[in-house]
């Protein structure tokens, strides 16, 4: 384990299990004014270690407070943090023990995860990275541009200007990527683009605002649970939309029908009868909100 440190920035993590590559891993993240402090662990067990040294003594946020036994990995004996000042993790999917998946999922543990980016050789595990709630997900050899472009991401995501113009830490993930393999290349589509989306067996089709759709992995429910604090909402078996993207309800010949968008991009979907009802009163909720925040 080691560590760069600076005044201020952010706080991150790089974890791989090739020298080499950690090694210049820990040179670019210290070439970005905006990161103060670099640490690096070559294993996962070492990475628990190195965030439980740096665990918050207690995390006000969330209501934990950080006595008492410290939680351990139950297969490798690995202490958890419950909280930690570290900001983000970088860290490769393939090493030995504990993986960079697994580890990302004991995150998950903790009353205040870090932000994951996964650096990884392999371009065939985006989904899977996706469903362990990564924030992206860049191939090596690692270009200085994509890392600063992950760091603009991740910065752009934890603070939101309120309707007051007061800013609050949204955390990691306010616009979470979704990547979408596309002959060979993993493409990361901002939820943020997504129009709607189809269900398609276990698949889901993300329709974009660019009027183009991307065929992923991933089942309608997974998403309908993930994305309905974003503003969408299940409208029929077969499709979940972005509210605020709804132009238009009303009652055709065989039941009620959206609108979603306006010009030639427009999209027309069907409302189920048992969907109607949620989705009315969520528009109207949308409506009245808008109008309190004139």
């Amino acid at each position: 384990m080691n560590s760069t440190d600076s005044s201020g920035g952010l706080v991150v993590l790089a974890v791989d299990d090739e020298k080499p590559a950690l090694d210049e891993l820990e040179y670019l993240l210290g070439q970005d004014q905006r990161i103060g402090t670099v640490l690096t662990a070559s294993n996962a067990n070492d990475a628990l270690r190195l965030l439980s040294t740096r665990e918050r003594p207690r995390d006000a946020g969330a209501g934990h407070v950080g006595h008492g036994p410290v939680p351990v990995h139950p297969v490798t004996g690995a202490p958890i943090a419950r909280s930690t000042d570290v900001d983000v993790v970088f860290l490769d999917i393939r090493m030995p023990g504990l993986d960079g998946l697994e580890l990302a999922r004991v995150f998950s543990n903790m009353s205040v995860p870090p932000a994951v980016v996964f650096v990884t050789a392999h371009d065939d595990r985006a989904v899977d990275a996706y469903e362990v709630g990564a924030v992206d997900y860049l191939l090596k050899p690692l270009r200085s541009e994509r890392l600063r472009n992950s760091l603009d991401r991740i910065l752009s995501a934890r603070v939101v200007t309120g309707p007051d113009g007061s800013t609050s830490d949204a955390g990691p993930g306010d616009d979470e990527v979704i990547p979408v393999e596309l002959a060979g290349t993993t493409k990361l589509v901002p939820r943020s683009a997504v129009r709607y989306v189809e269900a398609q067996g276990d698949y889901a089709r993300l329709h974009t605002n660019d009027n183009k759709s991307h065929l992923v992995r991933i089942p309608l429910s997974v998403l309908e649970d993930r994305w309905r604090d974003a503003g969408f909402v299940r409208i029929h078996r077969s499709y979940l939309v972005s509210l605020p993207l709804v132009t238009e309800l009303r009652l055709s010949g065989s039941g009620y029908v959206v609108r979603i968008g306006t010009g030639p991009e427009t999209a027309e979907l069907p409302v189920s009868r048992r969907h109607t009802r949620e989705l009315k009163d969520r528009l109207v909720r949308a409506t009245k909100q808008a109008w309190s925040q004139r």
